[in-house]
C-alpha cells in the first residue's frame, strides 16, 4: 500500500514551492517531512525529488505521484468530510460540478432556496476538473453534473431541467440580423467567439459548420458572457449563445442557426445514489427557470 503522507506532502511542496512551507501546512517539522519522504524512496526503491541548489526537482517518480494526489487526495478528503457529518448527524453534502459555462446565474437561484430547505446539508460548486466533469462524476469528485452535453454511461442517469435554442448572437444593426436564419456561408465572413471548449464539444461546429464543410473567417474564445455580448455588441464578433442569454442583452440580437439547434440543461448523477437532498436539489432544478 502506498502511503498517504508522502502524497500530501508532495502536493503542499507544489503549491507551496517550498519544503518549509509544506511542512508547516502539514504540521510537521521539516526533518519529519525529509525522514517521511526518505522513508517513502526506501521502502520503494524511487526517488521523489532531486535538489538543485536550494530548490527541489520531481523525478519522473516524484511527478506521477504528485498526479496521483491530485486525483486521490480530494476524494479521501471528501469522505473524511462526510464521516464527520454523519458523526454531528448532518445528512450529506453535495458537489456540483459545472459543464455549462452560462448558468453559474441560474445555478446561483437554486442556492438560496436548496439551503433553507436542506440547512444541514453542504453545498460545493466547482467547474474545475482533474479530467472533465463526466470523469469527475464518475470519480466520486461531484455528485451532479450541470451539462448541456449529456454522455451515457453505465451507471449514471440524466435529468433534463430546461430547453433553449442555440441562437447566433450578432449586433443589432448587423446584415445577418436582418435574416430570418443563418447560413454556414454567412459564417465564413465574421469572427467567431466562443467559451474556451474543444471544437469537437460546441454545437456550432459539430452541428452547423462541420456538417456543412465550413469554417468562420476567425475563432477566437473568452472566459465570461458580459464580455462575449459586449465584443457581439460592438460589432466585432458574433457568437453561438443561448437563447436566455440574449433576453436582456443590450445592443445584441439573436438569429436561429441554420434549421435550429435545440439543446436541454442536463443534470448528471450516479444512479443509486438517491439521497433525499440529492432529490430534491433535481426538484428545485425543475421549478427554476432561466
Amino acid at each position: 500500500m502506498i502511503d498517504i503522507q508522502p502524497l500530501a506532502i508532495l502536493r503542499e511542496i507544489d503549491r507551496t514551492g517550498s519544503l518549509t512551507e509544506a511542512a508547516d501546512r502539514l504540521h510537521l517539522t521539516q526533518s519529519a517531512v525529509s525522514h517521511a519522504i526518505r522513508r517513502f524512496e526506501e521502502r520503494h526503491g524511487v526517488k521523489l525529488w532531486q535538489r538543485e541548489g536550494r530548490n527541489l526537482r520531481l523525478t519522473p517518480t516524484g511527478d506521477y505521484l504528485l498526479g496521483l494526489a491530485a486525483r486521490v487526495l480530494p476524494q479521501l478528503e471528501h469522505g473524511a468530510t462526510v464521516l464527520e457529518d454523519y458523526a454531528r448527524g448532518r445528512r450529506g453534502a453535495i458537489r456540483v460540478g459545472m459543464e455549462c459555462h452560462p448558468c453559474q446565474d441560474w445555478l446561483m437561484r437554486i442556492v438560496d432556496p436548496f439551503l433553507a430547505e436542506w440547512p444541514d446539508v453542504e453545498l460545493d460548486v466547482t467547474s474545475a476538473f482533474q479530467f472533465g466533469g463526466l470523469a469527475a462524476l464518475l470519480g466520486h469528485e461531484i455528485d451532479l453534473l450541470v451539462t448541456p452535453d449529456p454522455v451515457e454511461r453505465p451507471g449514471l442517469a440524466y435529468q433534463p431541467v430546461f430547453n433553449y435554442e442555440l441562437l447566433l448572437a450578432v449586433a443589432e444593426d448587423h446584415p445577418i440580423a436582418r435574416a430570418g436564419q443563418v447560413s454556414a456561408e454567412d459564417l465564413a465572413r465574421e469572427t467567431l467567439i466562443t467559451y474556451p471548449v474543444a471544437r469537437e464539444r460546441l454545437d456550432i461546429y459539430t452541428r452547423f459548420l462541420v456538417p456543412a464543410h465550413a469554417l468562420p473567417r476567425r475563432h477566437r474564445t473568452v472566459e465570461t458572457t458580459d464580455l462575449m455580448l459586449r465584443l457581439v455588441a460592438s460589432g466585432r464578433a458574433v457568437s453561438a449563445t443561448p437563447d436566455w442569454l440574449l433576453r436582456d442583452a443590450k445592443g445584441v440580437t439573436g438569429v436561429p442557426i441554420g434549421e435550429g439547434i435545440l439543446k436541454s440543461i442536463h443534470l448528471g448523477y450516479r444512479t443509486g445514489e438517491t439521497a433525499d437532498y440529492l432529490n430534491g436539489f433535481i426538484h428545485l432544478a425543475k421549478t427554476v427557470q432561466v
